[in-house]
């Protein structure tokens, strides 16, 4: 009995001896992707020794349309594909991966955000714009996902909202931003992929916009909530809802304000309230707004979907010169319209600035590089938040 014991010790030991040399770090080859360089060129490498073509999508590159021109990478005779960009300028970027055809995220890279039904890998490159979107050691706004009940939709609804720093602790009153996302997006939309929170936090800490409550909705009224956040449980998420320009969105606002001016300390006036949306959210701010023309002071458009609805005869969608003749009577503190120049809605907003033109309805308009992308909306948010609520 003594001499098994033995034996099985002397097996217990020389296992465990093996399983700490397969636990040698020593020996792990460390992979940095991405590494942003001294000169802000950043490299990515991926390690996939059996690979025939390994592939970068990226933000960042130029594009044909939809079409994302792709950059090869190069393998090394360790077996790790590699590639380093052309100097970028300081902001935000996503990419992906293409091994063999097969989209693949950056396992050397735990930061992603989604879009739609696609993941993404995310890096920021500082000293500039990029700056806006980081973190940064400054008094933080708070960031709640919360349910309100809709009577006209006759179901509850999760919506974003983020409060300035200080809110939780006082007793003043805010004027509140009504931020809307666009066709593919919900409520989770502005906060991961187009920074607002981090936006805010920082543009209120320099003085350079007032503090504010913003509230994200989610614009699709045939999702109760942003993807495996309701009782639908894990779908495959679908940019083209059933709802998309209906008129629903719009008609049913008025639940998501009365939830706000309810549960919140704001300033329920309309010199204190403001809406601005990208893309399909730009649709929406432009027809609540002038359905309600005496409800906002503040409207943006960003890069707005100025499209022929899908439900015309909606009674959101009928007589919109004259809404908009009733809002510019009303008055109003700021009308903001941004576009790049390459955005497939360029002609579309082009169009719409001619209406507005031959009202004489004064408006701001930006025109910037690029195209129907975050980098645009991101940009547009840190441009427009500072000038809300400044009388």
């Amino acid at each position: 009995m003594k001499r098994i014991l033995f034996i099985l010790t002397i097996c217990l030991i020389s296992t465990g001896l093996l399983a700490q040399q397969n636990l040698d770090f020593s020996k792990k080859v460390e992979i940095i992707s991405p590494q942003i360089n001294s000169d802000n060129t950043v490299t990515f490498r991926l390690m996939a020794p059996n690979a025939k073509e390994v592939k970068l999508q990226g933000d960042w590159m130029p594009s044909e349309g939809w079409i994302t021109k792709l950059q090869d990478l190069q393998k090394d005779e360790t077996g790790v594909w590699s590639f380093t960009t052309q100097v970028l300028p300081s902001d935000l970027y996503s990419y992906t991966f293409i091994v063999d055809g097969l989209k693949v995220l950056d396992p050397n890279n735990v930061y992603q955000v989604r879009d739609v039904a696609t993941v993404m890998n995310i890096f920021l490159i500082e000293g500039g714009l990029g700056d806006l979107y980081k973190v940064q050691d400054v008094p933080h706004g708070t960031v709640a996902r919360c349910w309100y009940d809709s009577p006209k939709l006759d179901s509850p609804r999760r919506i974003t909202i983020y409060t300035p720093a200080g809110y939780e602790a006082g007793k003043d009153k805010y004027p509140v931003f009504y931020l809307l996302h666009g066709m593919g997006g919900d409520e989770e939309a502005w906060m991961a992929l187009g920074r607002a929170s981090q936006i805010l936090d920082n543009l209120i800490a320099q003085g350079k916009a007032k503090p504010m409550i913003v509230v994200m909705t989610n614009g699709h009224t045939s999702n109760t909530a942003a993807p495996g956040e309701s009782s639908k449980g894990f779908y495959k998420p679908d940019m083209r809802a059933p709802d998309i320009f209906s008129g629903d969105m719009e008609a049913n606002f008025g639940d998501v304000i009365k939830f706000v001016e309810s549960n919140y300390r704001v300033k329920a006036d309309k010199q204190n309230r403001a809406i601005a949306g990208l893309s399909m959210g730009g649709f929406h701010s432009l027809y609540i707004s002038a359905n309600y023309p005496n409800t906002f002071d503040y409207i943006g458009l960003f890069s707005p979907a100025i499209l022929p609805p899908a439900n015309a005869a909606s009674p959101m969608y009928v007589d919109l010169d004259a809404k908009l003749k009733t809002q510019q009577d009303n008055g109003y503190s700021l009308y903001w319209i941004g576009i790049g120049k390459t955005d497939f809605l360029f002609q579309n907003v082009v169009d719409y600035r001619s209406k507005l033109d031959s009202m004489k309805f004064k408006y701001q308009y930006r025109e910037s590089e690029g195209g129907h992308t975050w980098a645009n909306w991101r940009l547009y948010l840190s441009e427009f938040a500072p000038m809300l609520f400044q009388k």
